[in-house]
């Protein structure tokens, strides 16, 4: 490839929500501290609709440029722009500003950004600085500006220098903000720039910050820089073949698996939120931003393969995190460990890496934080805090207990809104119990390992064979009922499940798939229940599924592409006679639902996690359960794909022949070996290698039917 992957990069990707969450055009660095997009029309939730930016981002504040405007005007400020006056790269952002003619152009650094406004020659030059109420703005009457505070618990400061001093600064407030306005003088050539210091530690660290990372660069620099930062990374999967659109949406979606966790260290210290502190850490690097249960399926074990190193050090930010809240958190942010979702996904991250010959963490320290989860940590969604009564059903009876249609509850730790997804608890839980029973046993704890396993099970307990799926239980353990399948919990089906239905949750058994199989009748009869999946319908009209289940965009029959716990469940023909079925509803899901423009995600993006998901899928591999160290295959749209791996190998995955009608496989070869099966160790990829599929336009039914891993 002799073009920048950077250059393939779209991030108005996903712009407009099939029904919720827009994706933003983020500027920043691989795992950067510093996030760049323009600030546009407020309430406006299809970010690439809005006609008109406010501003630029500088830590909680912002900066908007103008020809002419009065403090009092400073509050709205705001102008018309066009997107095909626009250029948004993952390195470099660029706009025009119609309604005064003002050029803006930005670059960013790990913790710094420059900012370059270009009015029309002559012009006067005026540019405020806004903030929240309660976030500090302070300028004179030199080069030096600062905004800072806490908003929602999170410290950010910024720290700017102007490249000349202003004329004037006044004061302005209105409609819960507050700033400043600063006026510089015409000049011939119109241009006025802006280097920005980021910190969450304070305003000093923010400006060496800016000054280490920018005062030396131009705007060009420093986009080169940003440029080639993601060309190293996008380039660790280099794919050929396939069209255009889908090698921008393929780069746009590696590019977003990227972002996050964001590497917060600032010259040897970090800000922790999960004790309100700063720490010396001069010889590591400090993570957060995570969303951990959305990211432990794919998006964690991606990037455990493209950097390993950098994987071990997000682990050891986790093990710090406990040491400074007294649990393993779930989504991890700058205002600390936000109690949102359900599980103790943390343990899969953990134990996926161990299982994948991952050590630069502390093993002991990790199982002890992974025990705690399982064993004092409330299992409620959506709550931080001790063990309730709840719980200890769960630890007692082997289930989370729900409540029958109209009965009030009477547990105060559980959230109103949120409920007791009591299904999905006990799902989400059982698996990780298992996590926590394989790091038991590897680390011989032979005691725990029994226990875990065992608790691994409980999925079984909610299985109903009478109408074969999982199913709510009371707290003496009857069957909750009436109970509907597909319609039953209320909305996004929280009263059992978490934003999906029984249609999704009862495929959620990722740890033990023949148990499951078992379960639902064998092999013959489990297939047939997939293909129903793919084939039920709504019952009635589409909008009243989606009002009910707002979350279960990118529909197929019941099956739903935008939610995070359906990703596995095409993956799960592989365990049939008809591994060929996979391949088929994969390339059906990547050609519905993953596209190069902005309705080209079909749900919440997630912090990367829909986007890794097609990252993985588009290769031909995934995690089908994390913390089994293999990968299932499916049907890679690019007919040439190389794996950069650590310390300079190579594995190649050879998809010959591969188009939109030659997506079934007819053969393959393992380093010049059959492989029967469809799926391949992580040690074998890790090791190098070549994988090399035959592909044809009708399914080899025969291909793939070897047994699955035990």
């Amino acid at each position: 490839m002799n073009h920048s992957r950077a250059e393939l990069v779209r991030p108005h990707i996903g712009g407009v929500g099939h029904l919720l969450t827009s994706t933003s055009p983020v500027s920043s660095l691989p795992h950067g501290m510093m996030k760049l997009a323009p600030i546009t029309t407020p309430g406006m939730p299809d970010r690439y609709l809005a006609d008109h930016i406010y501003g630029f981002p500088v830590g909680h504040g912002w900066l908007m440029p103008a020809c002419a405007a009065e403090a009092g005007q400073a509050a709205e400020l705001r102008s018309l722009y066009d997107h095909e006056l626009e250029t948004a790269r993952p390195h470099r952002y660029e706009a025009l500003l119609e309604d005064e003619g003002i050029a803006v152009q930005l670059a960013v650094t790990a913790q710094a950004a420059i900012y370059r406004f270009v009015y029309p020659p002559g012009s006067s030059r005026v540019l405020s600085l806004g903030a929240p109420d309660g976030i500090a703005a302070e300028a004179a009457a030199t080069e030096e500006a600062a905004v800072g505070g806490k908003l929602g618990g999170a410290p950010l400061f910024a720290a700017l220098r102007f490249s000349e001093r202003p004329l004037s600064v006044e004061p302005w407030s209105g409609a819960g903000k507050r700033g400043l306005l600063l006026r510089f003088g015409p000049a011939a050539d119109g241009v006025l720039e802006v280097r920005v210091g980021l910190s969450q530690i304070d305003a000093e660290q923010a400006r060496r910050n800016r000054e280490r990372e920018v005062a030396a660069l131009t705007l060009e620099q420093a986009a080169a820089a940003a440029e080639a930062a993601w060309n190293d990374a996008l380039g660790r999967i280099s794919v050929r073949g396939g069209t255009a659109a889908q090698q921008s949406a393929y780069y746009t979606a590696l590019y977003r698996s990227l972002l996050n966790m964001s590497d917060v260290t600032e010259e040897g210290r970090y800000y922790s939120g999960c004790d309100d502190a700063v720490h010396e850490l001069p010889d590591d690097a400090f993570y957060i931003r995570d969303q951990m249960w959305d990211a432990y399926r794919c998006h964690h074990p991606l990037q455990l393969l493209l950097d390993p190193q950098r994987k071990e050090a997000m682990i050891r930010s986790y093990l710090r995190m406990y040491q400074q809240c007294g649990w393993l958190p779930q989504f991890p942010y700058p205002q600390g460990d936000l109690p949102i979702m359900t599980g103790n996904h943390a343990a899969a991250m953990i134990w996926d890496a161990y299982a994948k010959g991952l050590r630069g963490f502390d093993a002991e320290l990790a199982y002890e934080a992974m025990r705690k989860n399982a064993m004092e940590v409330t299992m409620l969604p959506w709550v931080h805090g001790p063990l309730t009564e709840l719980d200890r059903v769960y630890l007692e009876q082997g289930f989370f207990p729900a409540l029958r249609p109209g009965e009030a509850e009477t547990v105060p730790e559980v959230d109103g809104f949120e409920r007791r997804q009591a299904v999905a608890v006990t799902l989400e839980h059982a698996y990780d119990d298992w996590c926590v029973a394989q790091m038991a046993q590897a680390l011989g704890k032979e005691e725990d390992y029994r226990h875990f396993l065992e608790r691994g099970q409980n999925y079984r307990r909610l299985y109903r064979p009478d109408i074969g799926f999982m199913a709510p239980r009371a707290a003496d353990g009857s069957w909750i009922e009436p109970f509907d399948p597909k319609f039953g919990g209320g909305l996004g089906g929280r009263d059992y499940f978490s934003e999906c239905n029984a249609w999704i949750y009862s495929f959620h058994v990722q740890h033990d798939i023949e148990g499951l199989i078992g379960l639902m009748g064998g092999p013959e009869a489990f297939e047939q229940r997939l293909d129903q999946l793919f084939q039920e319908p709504y019952d009635g009209a589409k909008y009243r599924f989606l009002g009910l289940f707002p979350d279960s965009t990118g529909l197929i029959g019941q099956y739903c592409q935008g939610n995070e716990p359906a990703f596995h469940i095409p993956y799960l023909y592989n365990y049939t006679r008809s591994p060929w079925k996979t391949q088929r509803r994969l390339r059906q899901i990547m050609d519905l639902w993953y596209h190069d423009h902005p309705l080209g995600l079909c749900g919440d993006e997630d912090n990367g996690a829909l986007s890794s998901w097609y990252a993985f899928s588009a290769i031909g591999l995934y995690p089908i359960c994390p913390g089994k160290p293999f990968y299932e295959i499916g049907s890679p749209l690019f007919e040439e794909i190389d794996i950069a791996l650590p310390g300079g190998g190579t594995f190649r995955i050879a998809a010959r022949g591969a188009s939109a009608r030659r997506k079934y496989i007819q053969s393959a070869m393992l380093n010049g070996e059959p492989l029967h099966v469809p799926r391949i160790a992580h040690d074998a990829l890790a090791a190098g290698g070549e994988l090399v599929l035959e592909m044809g336009e009708r399914p080899n039914r025969a291909w793939g039917l070897g047994a699955p891993p035990s």
